[in-house]
């Protein structure tokens, strides 16, 4: 009998999951993505904003798949799925047969129909977001001291993000204490500390997935920090000059979109049902209903979490279902009894928002403050994915935390 052919799209949390569960089946594995890496996302901030180099939160998927001897991994863009045919479609490389797929393409952000400001407003999804973003925020304050007195200083000096959630209340945050410390002394000609933080969010509550209290705490950390913040308020235009929002425009030339997120095409790939946010509703097997042999994880599914919910878009959704759907598999593969339907264990929900300041919920335990951020560190070193990210984000925190520096402010590209 002919070995089967498992494909898996996206080498994020899930489909790293999914491979790394599927070690030794009988089964070609091939691992596609556009990237040659897996990156440790929830720190993306960072290297952002200068706290952290890349190669302390990506590792090459070859290096970590290496003694995992039925995966092959490819660099190449999915453009497709023949659900009839078993094939996946590339750009880069032939059509990959599939026996059975898995989707863990993930999720890019939405401008609510607002494609446009896209040029203006950049994202934080990969490592060359973070580094453009990283360019700018550093090049800002190199462009102000150069241009001591020039009548543009204060849009240069001013940093919006849109976006209340984790992604927009850390970067906030991070930004806030870059400008009123670790820059605070690198400068003759300009004060950094003199630069304003603002960040709208369109609901009436910061991180609105968290219990008020924690959205409270966080807003008034915030506020502590010198950031302006605008709740209740949807950004109505955004351009090269700054954005409006509400009876306000604010003139800038940072902008940082942290708002909405869309899932990748997979549902029109297979013309399958969609929730609101593109992500294919899937079956308690995490297999999309109608296509028995292809399956969809992560952030590019939909999966009910019963009383109307569906589950968040977190990496230990990603991680738990990939690593689900692999074990499913590999049962099958061996005509074993396969697993009960896929249950998502709540670990909790944790953002920080500056230094030793941070919110984690975990349903029967909510903590603010030092005790929640030193949680919050402790988890996320556990959960990077091989020793030497640990080690490396271990010794920069460390460094960071006893001297308010970065050791990553290289402005490596300057327009």
């Amino acid at each position: 009998m002919a070995r089967k052919r498992i494909v898996i799209v996206g080498a994020g949390f899930g489909g790293m999951a999914a491979a790394k569960a599927l070690k030794g089946a009988d089964a070609d594995i091939t691992l596609i993505d556009r990237t040659n890496h897996h990156l440790f996302q929830p720190l993306l901030y960072q290297v952002a904003t200068a706290a952290l180099s890349p190669a302390d939160i990506a590792t090459a998927t070859r290096a970590l798949l290496e003694r995992q001897t039925n995966v092959t991994v490819l660099m190449g863009e999915v453009t497709g799925v023949d659900a009839e045919l078993g094939l996946v479609k590339t750009t880069d490389t032939a059509d990959l047969a599939f026996d059975w797929l898995i989707l863990a393409t993930g999720a890019a952000y939405s401008f609510f129909g607002h494609e446009t400001w896209a040029a203006d407003a950049p994202v934080l999804k990969s490592l060359a977001d973070a580094l453009v973003i990283r360019e700018r925020l550093l090049g800002a304050f190199e462009w102000a001291e150069s241009h001591a007195g020039h009548q543009d200083i204060g849009g240069a000096l001013t940093f919006v993000v849109v976006g209340g959630g984790p992604t927009g209340v850390e970067l906030a945050g991070t930004i806030a204490e870059l400008c009123r410390s670790t820059l605070a002394r690198d400068f003759r000609r300009i004060n950094p500390a003199s630069a304003r933080i603002i960040l709208f969010e369109a609901g009436p509550h910061l991180l609105s997935a968290f219990p008020r209290r924690l959205s409270g705490y966080a807003r008034k950390t915030l506020d502590a920090l010198g950031v302006e913040v605008r709740t209740g308020v949807a950004v109505d235009h955004i351009d090269a000059d700054g954005l409006a929002a509400g009876r306000e425009r604010i003139a800038t030339h940072n902008i940082l979109w942290c708002a909405g997120t869309t899932a990748r095409p997979a549902a029109k790939w297979l013309a399958a049902e969609a929730a609101k946010n593109g992500a294919v509703k899937v079956a308690a097997d995490c297999s999309v209903p109608g296509h028995p042999t292809i399956f969809a994880v992560g952030d590019v599914a939909s999966s009910d979490a019963g009383g109307g919910r569906t589950l968040p878009g977190l990496a230990p959704v990603a991680k738990q279902q990939g690593s689900y759907v692999g074990a499913l598999l590999k049962a099958r593969i061996a005509g074993r009894r396969e697993p009960r339907p896929f249950h998502y264990r709540d670990l909790g929900t944790l953002a920080v928002i500056g230094r030793s300041r941070a919110v984690a919920d975990f349903g029967w335990l909510r903590l603010t403050g030092f005790t929640a951020w030193l949680t919050w560190s402790l988890v996320h070193l556990m959960l990077l994915v091989d020793f030497r990210s640990r080690l490396m984000v271990y010794a920069n925190w460390s460094w960071a935390w006893f001297t308010h520096g970065r050791g990553a402010r290289l402005v490596v590209r300057h327009d």
